[in-house]
């Protein structure tokens, strides 16, 4: 059962949108060096983006196991889990867990579309 509102969930794939879509935004998928935290980089140059600030405070202010959630519905949409195994999703999201969430989630490419493909799994189109 997935313990966040959906409602909640389509407002961050709202925000997610309209970060990524801004013409400066570019989140490289790999890494130019294994030790690049080239996430964090691009993030820091959109800090004082007023989209970004408010997406990154809607997921800041989710409960912990909201979060959780939140990570393991965007694996479930991008793949890396099946439906039949969301409880090992979410036990993964939550070994996985650190103040970092919102930076990880807005760090994803194609997170608005991976967490609306993980909303339909659960038959929440």
């Amino acid at each position: 059962m997935l313990d966040l509102n959906p409602d909640t969930v389509r407002f961050i794939v709202d925000k997610a949108r309209a970060f990524h879509v801004k013409e400066a935004v570019t989140i490289p998928e790999e890494p130019l060096s294994p030790s690049d935290d080239w996430a964090q980089q691009i993030l820091a140059d959109h800090i004082d983006d007023p989209v970004f600030q408010e997406l990154e405070t809607t997921i800041n202010d989710l409960e912990p196991d909201q979060q959780v959630s939140l990570v393991a519905l965007m694996w479930l949409g991008r793949g890396d889990f099946a439906m039949d195994e969301w409880t090992d999703a979410l036990r993964q999201a939550w070994e996985s867990r650190n103040e970092r969430t919102a930076q990880y989630l807005i760090g994803t490419p194609l997170l608005a579309d991976y967490l609306l493909e993980g909303l339909d799994q659960f038959g929440m189109d």
